[in-house]
């Protein structure tokens, strides 16, 4: 059993501490918050698990044997360097940063001490994309030409316009940190480093200073294309597509993971009938946390790679560069 802190306990640090009172493989020992909130301590007495203001304290914690960052994405990195000073083990939200050059500092940090850096990627997790994945790996779709993805949702409507999801330092590119990295992520797993972006956002309805909308073409250095969307302020839709020389798969989601519902796969291969598939849904956000604990655990090698945690960041960098310039911008992986 791995004793962990979660720090920040936000949205999603409190849905992270709610999925974890599941586990048998990690035990929430301390919550900390800069700000707790009634919110904050009415979860905390809940789940009966300790509550703190100090970061510093919780580090110094014999017993705390890791840390599961859930805080603003521009806190990322001063909050992981300490947390590898002190030898804790490191679970970052996504993004991991918002800059390559950050990236690098942060994996560089975890490696050079021998850390696992858990990244909260969960969707790889999901069984019709591993499918996918495994096809992919097998050569099932041929040579690989262009993929397609979409990721889109209106969970962001109550946020106030201070909100630091909306603000464009913390959270850049309108709902691309919250969303399209997922996209990008599981894009680089598959076909490898991606060389160039061209982006535009925009704010159409939310009041959100980030925008509610961004859309991006790119092209990995294998010479795939690839196109995506990200809508912050419409009904739950989510699609990922990939097109080969010898067939296509389509994967549609039902709701939103949170929500817990089917995921449909399409498959069409070259002189075959088309098939479908239905997938149930699971947990993918615990598993990603439990692979985590078995890496750290050495039972096994966790999914992500440095290479992929730093070229995912890099490409949020340079999305953010392009949609501010209205130009195509190299990626520096």
């Amino acid at each position: 059993m791995l004793n962990v802190a979660v720090i920040g306990l936000g949205w999603w640090g409190s849905h992270v501490v709610k999925t974890l009172d599941k586990s048998r493989k990690i035990r929430v020992v301390a919550i900390a918050e800069v700000k707790p909130t009634a919110v904050a301590r009415r979860l905390a007495k809940e789940y009966g698990i300790p509550l703190t203001d100090d970061y510093a304290a919780v580090l110094k914690d014999s017993n705390v044997e890791g840390v599961i960052l859930t805080t603003p994405h521009t806190t990322h990195e001063a909050l992981l360097m300490q947390a590898a000073r002190a030898n804790k083990q490191i679970f970052c939200e996504k993004p991991l940063s918002l800059t390559s050059d950050s990236a690098k500092k942060m994996v560089k940090a975890c490696r050079d001490r021998g850390l696992v850096l858990g990244l909260g990627h969960e969707r790889r997790y999901e069984p019709a994309w591993m499918k996918l994945a495994e096809m992919v790996r097998n050569k099932e779709l041929g040579t690989i030409i262009a993929v397609e993805a979409n990721n889109s949702h209106d969970k962001f409507t109550p946020l106030k316009a201070d909100n630091w999801r909306g603000n464009p330092k913390d959270a850049p590119a309108a709902g691309w940190t919250g969303m399209g990295v997922h996209l990008t992520d599981f894009m680089i797993s598959l076909f490898g480093p991606i060389q160039w972006v061209s982006a535009a956002s925009d704010r159409r309805v939310l009041n959100l200073p980030s925008g509610d909308v961004v859309t991006t073409q790119f092209q990995f250095k294998d010479r795939t294309f690839g196109t995506i969307n990200v809508v912050s302020k419409t009904p739950y839709f989510a699609r990922f597509a990939v097109f080969g020389s010898k067939g296509w798969v389509e994967i549609r989601d039902i709701a939103h993971p949170e929500d817990w519902d089917d995921t449909h796969m399409t498959v069409s291969i070259a002189g075959k009938k088309r098939s479908n598939r239905i997938y149930k849904p699971r947990d993918t956000v615990r598993m990603n946390f439990e692979s985590w604990a078995d890496a750290v655990a050495g039972k096994k090698e966790y999914m992500f790679t440095d290479v992929e945690r730093i070229g995912n960041v890099a490409v949020l960098e340079a999305l953010v560069k392009s949609a501010r310039s209205g130009k195509r911008e190299r990626v520096r992986n």
